[in-house]
């Protein structure tokens, strides 16, 4: 990324909130989130981790407005998300769900002015601002040069960074992402999360990004949110809460964890033999911890 793309996007301010409060969601019969209490750290990286079924995309989608809660609420700079319009929320908050797919035959271009669509009324249409703002998002994520190529002629990581460009093109501080990198090799991921950290620190956003890889997700976030059983069990830095007791906490999964000493950061490498039961124990580090 050129010293160019870094400063093209318009800085946000740390200001406002986004937050949960006492959510509970659930399809159907079955309850994903129970009482859960949530608040989005501004100008932090955030990753949700844990276990398939566990409630993280649940409580993203809810934060996002793309579920309603059976209880509680979400609050968007202290006003209640679901009862605002669509189009007011969208000049606030930018979503990417997971596996976005484009029309066929959709350029790159097209695709990232559909991120203008808040701003698009009878009596305001494409503007330069518009166009500008397009630019600017192509830029950020580097697929200028795929701008008049149909989205699906490119590669998986490429497609992507088209999808986090149309977001980009809302320009808006809280982008709320669900599993960007799945399906991708290491190297495309690698190269997403340092996209997608760029714009938290350098430009002022406010990220929450669902993740699998659990290096991955200790690598780069500025908090983790480890949740299991649709509660949070631990939050906070990656140096305090990605533990031994947290990984077979939260996953079953019996790990050492190391810090590496070129970037400060923690990792896990798998051990062999069964996880022990350690759901009763409590992190002295731990921010947040909800026992069944």
């Amino acid at each position: 990324m050129t010293d160019q793309t870094q400063h093209s996007l318009p800085r946000h301010s740390d200001e406002g909130s986004l937050k949960g409060e006492h959510l509970s969601v659930g399809y159907g019969e079955t309850i994903i989130l129970d009482n859960v209490d949530f608040h989005l750290e501004p100008g932090k990286l955030t990753v949700l981790l844990g276990p398939n079924g566990c409630g993280k995309s649940t409580l993203l989608k809810t934060l996002a407005r793309t579920l309603s809660p059976r209880a509680g609420r979400v609050l968007l700079d202290g006003q209640d998300i679901h009862r605002q319009s669509t189009r007011a929320v969208a000049r606030q908050l930018g979503v990417l769900p997971q596996s976005p797919n484009a029309p066929d035959g959709l350029s790159v271009r097209e695709l990232v002015g559909l991120g203008r669509f808040p701003y698009q009324t009878l009596v305001r249409q494409w503007s330069r601002r518009d166009e500008a703002a397009v630019t600017r998002a192509m830029e950020a994520a580097d697929v200028s040069r795929f701008a008049d190529r149909p989205v699906d002629s490119l590669s998986g990581g490429q497609r992507q960074r088209c999808w986090i460009a149309m977001v980009l093109a809302q320009e808006t501080q809280w982008l709320l992402l669900d599993e960007p990198t799945t399906f991708l090799d290491l190297k495309v991921q690698v190269d997403l999360m340092e996209l997608l950290a760029s714009l938290c620190h350098q430009h002022g956003r406010t990220l929450l990004v669902v993740l699998h890889d659990l290096n991955l997700a200790a690598a780069y976030a500025d908090e983790l949110v480890l949740m299991r059983e649709g509660r949070i069990r631990y939050r906070g830095d990656p140096l305090n809460v990605f533990h031994q007791q947290a990984l077979d906490d939260v996953f079953g999964l019996r790990a050492q964890v190391m810090v590496d000493a070129v970037n400060g950061r923690p990792f896990c490498i798998p051990t062999k033999g069964k996880s022990q039961d350690t759901s009763a124990a409590v992190g002295s580090s731990t921010e947040t911890v909800s026992t069944p």
